[in-house]
């Protein structure tokens, strides 16, 4: 018997092209344009702010002293400390030593870009969860005996990703192990084990039923959601944030538009109006227009085959090697910053007034280093020994100012 390696296909062997590797599409806009707060060292999290102002103005005589409407502050917590990510790599001591790299001085340089790449792929998990909630698929097709799903986002799955599936309609649970990804057809095939020994029965899991595919820990120990937080509980938002029931005050209210009237042909002028509406009822300035790629394509269409009342700022195009396209569009209703962006859900397009949010984090996205100051952790198993990089991310998003930002929901 031997011990156990990973790469023995490529070792001991003249190989005249280096390793090909899938690059990466960075899927982290929210981490690149968000400002952000290293500091919170856990503990609760104060966020105060003003439920009502001062409105005592009258006409023709002054107000009595006993009817004065006063500035109301309200103190909100986000308690119970920081949500924590995190993401685990292993190597083999063979590859290690047949790469004369065993000394520890030396170890974390191993397939530097690898624990790079891991990194990105974490910020990726990170970033789809701050922005569409813990699901980040949903069935298109109902699942089968033999494992096999069809999704809206087979590009979002890995193979040997460990993730859930969940139907709340009817309380159904399961874990699952990717074992195959045809994304042509959007079709996944899940298994039992880490070894795909054996499908997973998924037919119980439906469309009609909205089941959604989780995150390992996602369902219950997600991060907060930028799509929840702006929508009311009457349309799927959360109730409340740090600790505050919405409806009690405006402050804590986004405003919400109904786009499910909304088409490939209207959505350009959808969008206006509604930046109208949420510009009118809001606080803030939500010029910075976010959506995926499938609502930009729409919104470029219109702008190529029309003419008219909107026209793009050729200038103010940019595409980032970060993964977005933002254009910025002048219409009779305004200007606005059009983003489109990998990582976002195609059903809802965000209003943002940037100024309205930050990420809190104790450090962001790091190694975990032991006492010692090892970056690794050592495990012996009768294959030979093992290596654990384990990287965290402490911290959550936090929508410091809701009434300041919209969405136009319910998109079909």
């Amino acid at each position: 018997m031997a011990t156990t390696r990973s790469f023995q296909a490529m070792l001991n062997q003249y190989l005249p092209n280096e390793l090909l590797r899938e690059e990466l599409v960075k899927r982290d806009w929210i981490l690149q344009n968000v400002e952000r707060d290293d500091s919170w060292k856990g503990g609760d999290l104060v966020v105060p702010f003003r439920g009502a102002r001062a409105s005592s103005v009258a006409f023709g005589s002054l107000t009595a002293s006993t009817d004065i409407a006063q500035d109301t502050y309200v103190r909100g917590v986000i308690s119970g400390g920081y949500p924590e990510v995190w993401g685990s790599m292993l190597f083999n001591h063979k590859d290690l030593i047949e790469h004369d790299k065993i000394s520890e001085q030396n170890f974390l340089k191993l397939l530097p870009d690898t624990v790079e790449d891991f990194m990105d792929y974490m910020k990726q998990c990170v970033s789809l969860s701050w922005l569409n909630g813990p699901a980040f698929a949903k069935l298109t097709v109902n699942g089968t005996a033999g494992g096999v799903i069809v999704v809206d986002r087979p590009e979002r799955f890995e193979i040997g990703q460990k993730c859930f599936l969940y139907d709340a309609t009817d309380g159904l649970s399961s874990a699952a192990y990717v074992g195959s990804i045809i994304v042509d057809t959007a079709t996944i095939t899940l298994y039992t084990d880490r070894g795909f020994g054996t499908p997973l029965d998924v037919s119980a899991y439906t469309v009609a039923h909205g089941a959604k595919v989780y995150f390992d820990g996602s369902q219950s120990n997600g991060l907060t959601s930028l799509k929840l937080s702006c929508l009311s509980a009457a349309n799927g938002g959360t109730t409340s944030l740090y600790g505050q029931t919405k409806t009690a005050y405006p402050y804590l209210q986004s405003i919400n538009v109904n786009g499910a009237t909304s088409t490939s042909a209207t959505i350009l002028e959808d969008i206006f109006n509604a930046y109208v509406t949420i510009k009118n009822r809001g606080k803030g300035d939500p010029r910075k227009v976010v959506m995926s790629y499938l609502r930009l394509g729409y919104v470029m269409t219109l702008l190529e085959q029309q003419k008219g009342a909107y026209h793009q700022d050729q200038k103010g195009t940019k595409v980032n090697a970060f993964g977005w396209t933002e254009i910025t569009i002048f219409g009779p209703k305004g200007q606005l910053d059009v983003v489109g962006i990998q990582e976002m859900d195609d059903d809802y397009i965000l209003f943002l007034d940037l100024r309205a949010m930050k990420i809190f984090t104790n450090g962001f996205f790091r190694k975990r280093i032991n006492p010692d100051g090892r970056e690794y952790y050592e495990i012996r198993n009768t294959t030979g020994y093992q290596y654990i990089i384990d990287l965290c991310m402490f911290g959550d998003i936090v929508l410091l100012r809701p009434s300041y930002c919209g969405i136009l929901y319910g998109l079909t």
